[in-house]
């Protein structure tokens, strides 16, 4: 006769068995979530900062030597064909959130950044660390971290030297075509005539793959400086939201950054692998104070386009003489301003 104790523990350790082997077929089955448990790589990595080549293996003929001499010819041009914000207190706030950006990030070379005055949300890099942020850039962030955010992401293809990889993949490039892989318009335009140069229109922007890379690193080192990364990413969704209310306010933006839908997905991805901080830096009152004073600057900007001048003076019109002085020249002048311009 069997014993009935022996046969129930036997049972049950069947149990237990096939609910531990289903546990791991399940874990292990197609399309769970396995990535969170996988080590970052170094290039993924944000705690290997500085301790990385992250340019290893590229393609390029480049020396970093010469790529800061072509980039002190190219900032040259740019710097002869641009209005700059000349505000201190501006220029001084936008350097000091870039700089303290770029020295958490894998820079090699020191960084020039200036403050164009433009109403169009872009920012730019050329090779060999020179930083352009349009006003309107500044405007248009609701925070620092998104104006950080923007700030990495070109500060990210410098050090990643796409600009000069991607010329030493077109090897019939001269040199000074080079800033149109980095900026449209008016500027790119201008560089390119003075160059004296025809660019295949492959060329005016990065791969997705170097958009790609300029994300991964561009959130490493907002997370390093402590920003909150996920703030480009908002950014880059909240922009393009909007461009879709206004088309061609914001085209040249995502001309140069086109923030796809996977994009933003992978990047949501990596940054769920990163480590913890606890706490980040969303905004600071600085931000504030900035943008305010740059609202000033362009509302008095528009006043002097307008025709908006000093006070005149304006005397009353003489009264009918019924024997008092009121209204004679005897009263002292009023002041009247000239009406406001219609914008």
């Amino acid at each position: 006769m069997r014993n009935p104790h022996r046969a129930s523990r036997l049972i049950g350790l069947v149990m237990f068995a096939t609910i531990m082997l289903a546990g791991r077929v399940f874990a292990q089955a197609p399309g769970a979530n396995t990535s969170a448990s996988k080590p970052l790589k170094d290039k993924d990595n944000p705690l290997m900062i500085g301790k990385r080549d992250i340019n290893k293996g590229s393609l390029n003929f480049y020396s970093l030597d010469r790529e800061i001499k072509l980039g002190q010819e190219l900032a040259a041009e740019v710097d002869r064909e641009s209005k700059f914000v000349t505000d201190p207190a501006v220029t001084e706030y936008v350097n000091r959130v870039g700089q303290n950006v770029i020295l958490r990030s894998d820079a090699k070379i020191p960084f020039t950044i200036k403050v164009i005055d433009s109403p169009e949300v872009n920012a730019f890099a050329l090779p060999g660390g020179h930083l352009y942020v349009n006003s309107g850039l500044v405007l248009a962030a609701d925070t620092e971290a998104e104006l950080a955010g923007v700030i990495a992401h070109e500060i990210s293809h410098v050090t990643a030297r796409h600009g000069v990889e991607q010329a030493t993949k077109g090897r019939l490039l001269q040199y000074l075509s080079i800033p149109l892989i980095f900026v449209g318009g008016p500027v790119g335009a201008l560089v390119q005539n003075a160059a004296n140069v025809l660019v295949p229109l492959s060329y005016l922007k990065f791969s997705r793959g170097a958009e790609e890379e300029a994300d991964r690193l561009g959130l490493q080192y907002l997370w390093n400086a402590g920003y909150d990364p996920t703030s480009m990413l908002s950014f880059f969704e909240k922009l393009k939201a909007q461009e879709g209310k206004d088309p061609g306010k914001l085209a040249k933006l995502f001309s140069t950054h086109p923030a796809t839908g996977k994009r933003i997905q992978s990047a949501r991805a990596l940054l769920a692998r990163f480590p913890d901080r606890g706490e980040y830096t969303v905004s600071t009152s600085e931000f504030n104070e900035t943008k305010n004073k740059l609202v000033a600057l362009t509302h008095q900007q528009k006043l002097g386009a307008g025709g908006g001048g000093p006070p005149t003076l304006k005397r009353k019109p003489a009264a009918a003489d019924d024997g008092s002085d009121k209204g004679s020249d005897k009263e002292p002048p009023t002041l009247k301003r000239n009406p406001a311009p219609v914008n």
